[in-house]
């Protein structure tokens, strides 16, 4: 058994957008280390679909839309009629397919992607703090992004979302820090969530020093040890899971010294 594992058994976790992609990989490992999970999307059938393939885990299926508050208490009510408790909460929820130019943009667009990515996160860690502060522990993680630091081309809104995500972390690690309750976050890289061929994916993975795109299964096991016992001494961190994409000064097509230099080592 690992230390993961010892520390996270019976654990009471919480997953937002658990209904596919880095969702559902991270709701199915906590499953997996012996938790008990609460699978939420504003999808019901796939939230059921996550459900039934965790067929051995105690888990509680729970559509919800996280941007609407009284859906977001609703669903940590039915966790502690379920569980008695909560241990961790994963804000995964959040809007990707929002690509619009800055003069193309609209006041609901703007607000749409604020409600979902930012304001949900708000909404669900609120709630998830309540419970977390009366017994002095607890983990809050949040999905970023590489667009909190850095650019996107068309992505105004987003990138804006995930730098208040990363703001907000810090924030409340602060002010939740001498409750026991740690808050952190976790910036994923390129990851495959949705159907691109192969030919595709190693282009868009050509970006990265490890020259692949990252799977959902990648973003698991740092959110997993974000959850565990063995970061105990980290909270405001926000974690970065991106083969090494934001540590160059520029990507190996514009390189000065380009892949092609490197030496051949057979």
């Amino acid at each position: 058994m690992t230390p993961d594992a010892r520390s996270l058994r019976d654990k009471v976790v919480v997953v937002t957008g658990a209904g596919h992609g880095i969702g559902r990989a991270v709701a199915e490992r906590f499953a997996a280390e012996g938790c008990k999970v609460v699978v939420n999307d504003v999808d019901a059938d796939r939230v059921k679909e996550v459900v039934e393939g965790m067929k051995e885990s105690a888990c509680l299926q729970y559509p919800a839309d996280v941007s609407d508050s009284s859906q977001v208490q609703a669903m940590f009510d039915a966790t502690i009629a379920k569980f008695g408790t909560l241990d961790v909460l994963v804000n995964n929820a959040g809007l990707i397919n929002t690509t619009r130019h800055f003069l193309e943009a609209d006041e609901a667009w703007w607000d749409r992607i604020q409600a979902v990515n930012l304001k949900g996160v708000f909404l669900c860690s609120h709630a998830a703090a309540k419970i977390m502060v009366r017994k002095r522990s607890g983990a809050i993680i949040s999905m970023s992004s590489g667009g909190a630091t850095k650019a996107h081309r068309g992505n105004v809104a987003y990138d804006a979302s995930k730098g208040g995500i990363e703001a907000m972390t810090r924030a409340m690690a602060v002010d939740l820090a001498p409750y026991g309750v740690r808050v952190n976050a976790v910036v994923p890289g390129f990851i495959r969530t949705y159907d691109i061929d192969d030919e595709e994916a190693a282009r868009r993975g050509e970006v990265a020093p490890l020259r692949r795109m990252g799977m959902p299964e990648d973003l698991a096991g740092p959110t997993v040890f974000l959850a565990s016992e063995d970061a105990s001494y980290m909270t405001g961190v926000s974690l970065v899971v991106d083969g090494g994409a934001l540590i160059q000064q520029r990507s190996p097509q514009v390189d000065t010294f380009p892949l092609s230099n490197y030496p051949v080592i057979p």
